[in-house]
């Protein structure tokens, strides 16, 4: 849920929840398409600028944060090691779905032997 309302590419996560529901339930396919349209213009969305990344991955390191935090410090509200991993499983996927996005739309020059000037 913190993924959907967090800067970042967390529609992606829904994009790929809703692929692996519509193999279970076929009606669900004709919704794919519509959002991965949407996930992927959000994903590119995301990593458009400096500013917006840099608040991604801000959020990313918080919810990480929060996870470790909610994790060790007693008296907090559901606190504990359950609520706290799973703080810290949502900042690793929402930094995961930011370089993924970031490597989508930033394509890197083809490295190798290719582009290498040669010398005999």
């Amino acid at each position: 849920m913190a993924l959907l309302i967090l800067p970042g590419p967390g529609l992606l996560l829904v994009l790929a929840g809703l692929i692996t529901l519509s193999t279970a339930f076929p009606r669900l396919e004709r919704y794919v398409e519509p959002v991965r349209r949407r996930a992927l213009k959000a994903a590119e969305d995301s990593v458009a600028s400096p500013l917006r990344i840099a608040g991604s991955v801000l959020a990313g390191l918080a919810l990480i944060a929060a996870g470790v935090l909610w994790g060790t410090v007693p008296g907090l509200p559901l606190e504990g090691w359950p609520t706290g991993s799973g703080l810290i499983l949502s900042g690793l996927i929402l930094l995961a779905l930011l370089t993924y996005s970031y490597r989508r739309t930033h394509p890197h020059p083809a490295s190798g032997h290719a582009s290498a000037p040669d010398h005999d």
